[in-house]
């Protein structure tokens, strides 16, 4: 199924949501609440969803719930935003099922991210992702690579060799070296996308095609209208925006796990009931539901 925002500048869309998985009190999967927030999500600005990222606790997720979560936000958004399934694991095996079940089911896009903990040498990292998006047949690609959690990154050299498969089109980027990330662009012609909030104005004031966020949940409108300011050469209105947008930024992201203090945020908005969690991560205490609370006041996303 092609995305309703695929373009060749950017295939996935520009401002995309790593959506949280909603769970009932039960910690069960619930898709009538992921329904909901995909519809919020998208009515508020995103016109891209990643379904099953990390932010969606996906190592906590069987592949059936990742097939009925997909299926579920399809069916809610998947005529008018970018779906993006993740199908990354440390096992080569089980993302290709994840491929190719995402590709059957109608996913707009794949999130493979760098096989974690194995600490495979480039030639496995190449191997994994040539399987995986063989399985996926052609649906398009993007890579995430987030050192920070997988301990590898992806070598310049190997960018080189995937960019060579016309099913790797886009990088999301969660190493933080903007020139390292310009040069890749440069080089290789593959997309690039933001996979960190602090950094989404300098990832697109070097070229890069849009923003993987998790503050996306709570400012999708105002990263959207960053996205068009920077488009038009605007770079004191993006920078205002991003000023604004920086308590928030701080709040969702440093004082715990993203995918924690986003569920408290959606919960403190009424778009979901419960911010249950799966372990090992906990739900938000209710002090960091205050401090997010706070941070939403002050940029003017919440109503005290």
């Amino acid at each position: 199924m092609t995305s309703p925002h695929a373009s060749e500048s950017a295939p996935f869309g520009r401002v995309l949501t790593a959506m949280v998985t909603p769970f009932a009190s039960d910690g069960s999967l619930d898709t009538d609440a992921a329904q909901r927030l995909a519809t919020h999500l998208v009515d508020a600005g995103n016109d891209g969803l990643v379904v099953s990222g990390t932010t969606g606790e996906s190592p906590t997720t069987t592949g059936e719930e990742d097939g009925r979560l997909l299926a579920a936000v399809l069916e809610a958004v998947g005529d008018r935003a970018t779906v993006v399934a993740g199908v990354g694991t440390n096992d080569t095996r089980h993302s290709v099922e994840l491929a190719a079940q995402a590709r059957t089911t109608g996913a707009h896009g794949l999130l493979l991210v760098t096989p974690y903990y194995s600490k495979p040498p480039q030639s496995g990292i190449v191997d994994h992702v040539t399987q995986v998006a063989r399985a996926g047949v052609d649906v398009p690609v993007m890579l995430y690579d987030i050192p920070g959690r997988t301990a590898v990154q992806i070598a310049e050299p190997t960018y080189t060799e995937l960019a060579r498969n016309p099913l790797v089109v886009a990088v999301k980027d969660a190493v933080g070296d903007l020139e390292r990330g310009a040069w890749i662009m440069r080089e290789t012609g593959l997309c690039w996308y933001s996979g960190d909030d602090a950094a989404n104005l300098p990832w697109l004031a070097v070229g890069a095609a849009g923003i993987v966020s998790v503050v996306g949940h709570v400012a999708g409108r105002q990263y959207a209208e960053m996205v068009a300011a920077v488009d038009a050469g605007d770079l004191p209105a993006a920078r205002e925006i991003n000023d604004r947008l920086l308590p928030v930024v701080r709040a969702i992201m440093t004082h715990t796990q993203g995918a924690i203090t986003a569920k408290a945020a959606m919960q403190l908005l009424g778009v979901i009931e419960h911010r249950t969690m799966r372990a090992p991560l906990p739900a938000a205490t209710d002090d960091e539901v205050t401090t997010v609370r706070d941070a939403l006041v002050t940029a003017g996303l919440l109503t005290n």
